[in-house]
């Protein structure tokens, strides 16, 4: 027979407990208000890692070995890629709206047909009325919207400016992130005492650091994938429809870089290419639609997490589950940092197990 006794909790113990959990909610407070700066923090964090190694190769290659020259020179080829980008997307995008506007007085003399034939059902079952009344409708709802434009417009406006000054502050923080972050690195790992623990948490760093360089450089090849995959698509559509051949290169740079983006990219890119096809031929925009609708959904399921998992080094399933998490809790910034933070926490849980599975006591049975 065997009796427990009871102690009391210590009002230290009592005290502490109570300092964590608001200490705990305090935090949760803070990031909750601070959101938007932390959202622009770690997506600055982002590029930094993205584009550590390339720097770090530069550096190694200048005669200064400057960091500061390398980060330079990496931003200076980004931006060049940018510009690279532009004059080869919008020519052709000017290009087409320039088709659009010179075959725009046949699409008006078509609907002009197809108006006085509706006319003519109009007057045949008479249904004047109904048929005014709706125009009515139309205009009274036409004449709101236009009311409404001069608030959107300075409302678009402000947004634009937002938007720039984010972007902005966020290549400042990476670039400050790439020129002084090793510099940090150093000085954390001069605090610690213990040699044992300093390359036990440097481990851990590192694992870390992997696991999200390897998420960036997955979504590039992701991309890479969609973008080739839909250039070999329109190439065939331009051999089937009325299509310009020089559209297909145009189209797939803009899928690989909003492909860049992660969740709603691929989307944005599907939009504008598809537009761009329909100024050309309408049908070959829908069987554009269709095959990238299917391709989503191949690459949802089957390409990105099997690339995932091989750049994170977690499995398939555990890469669809954090996804579904993320993106179910926190919404689209749920879906861009749920992979990495799943890849973190598989790092974690191995230094875990690997320094306490010789501290567990063997079971003895007693006869």
């Amino acid at each position: 027979m065997s009796s427990y006794t009871s102690r009391d909790v210590p009002t230290s113990t009592f005290i502490r407990f109570w300092r964590v959990m608001v200490g705990f909610l305090m935090s949760l407070v803070v990031v909750y208000l601070a959101y938007k700066a932390i959202l622009l923090v770690v997506i600055a964090a982002f590029l930094a890692i993205a584009l550590n190694t390339p720097v770090t190769g530069i550096a190694k290659r200048l005669p200064s070995k400057s960091r500061v020259g390398a980060t330079a020179l990496a931003y200076i080829i980004v931006v060049s890629g940018g510009f690279v980008f532009v004059f080869a997307v919008v020519p052709i995008i000017i290009d087409q709206l320039a088709h659009f506007f010179k075959t725009l007085p046949g699409i008006i003399e078509s609907l002009s047909r197809q108006s006085q034939w509706i006319s003519d059902l109009v007057a045949r079952y008479g249904l004047e009325e109904q048929y005014n009344d709706a125009l009515k409708n139309i205009q009274n709802q036409a004449g709101s919207t236009a009311s409404s434009l001069g608030g959107s417009f300075i409302s678009s406006i402000g947004s634009i400016v937002g938007v720039f000054t984010s972007t902005l502050l966020v290549f400042v923080m990476t670039f400050l992130m790439l020129v002084e972050g090793p510099t940090w690195i150093k000085r954390l790992w001069g605090l610690y005492k213990n040699a044992q623990k300093r390359e036990r948490h440097r481990k851990i760093f590192y694992g870390m650091y992997k696991v999200i360089n390897g998420y960036v450089n997955g979504q590039v090849l992701i991309s890479g994938v969609s973008a080739i995959c839909s250039l070999v698509v329109i190439v065939i559509l331009t051999t089937l429809f009325d299509m310009p051949a020089n559209l297909a290169v145009p189209i797939a740079f803009i899928l690989f870089v909003a492909g860049l983006i992660p969740m709603f990219g691929a989307t944005i890119g599907a939009i504008i290419a598809a537009l761009l096809i329909g100024i050309n031929d309408v049908g070959a925009a829908l069987i554009f639609l269709v095959y990238y609708f299917i391709y989503q959904q191949i690459e949802n399921n089957f390409i990105s997490p099997t690339i995932q998992s091989k750049t994170v080094e977690i499995s398939a399933l555990t890469v669809i589950i954090a996804l579904t998490v993320g993106l179910t809790l926190f919404g689209l910034l749920g879906g861009l940092i749920s992979i990495p933070i799943a890849g973190c926490i598989r790092v974690l849980v191995n230094d875990y197990l690997e320094n306490n599975k010789g501290n567990q006591a063997p079971v003895t049975h007693k006869a």
